[in-house]
């Protein structure tokens, strides 16, 4: 599926990934390929992607890189997955 996070600075991230796991308002949720249509707050707390990721240089250094891929701290968002594309905008 395809990933975007965008900050209100800049796009942080857009590219496959095989998952990305997210801080809902109610708990963290996970989306993998095909999920069905969701939008969804988030809190505060990390952003994880997996999958084959290269990141850019610009954008690195707010990563933290993990044995599964890259997790992003957010302090607050949104989100939309529909039609296998997930665009988180975060904070």
């Amino acid at each position: 599926m395809y990933l975007e996070i965008v900050s209100p600075e800049a796009t942080l991230f857009s590219g496959e990934v095989t998952s990305v796991i997210l801080p809902g308002l109610v708990g963290e949720f996970e989306l993998l390929n095909n999920h069905a249509p969701v939008i969804s707050l988030l809190k505060e707390g990390n952003v994880k992607i997996n999958g084959n990721i290269t990141l850019e240089e610009s954008v690195e250094k707010l990563f933290t890189k993990s044995d599964k891929g890259f997790w992003l701290p957010i302090v607050s968002g949104t989100l939309e997955m529909k039609d296998n594309k997930v665009i988180v905008l975060a904070d």
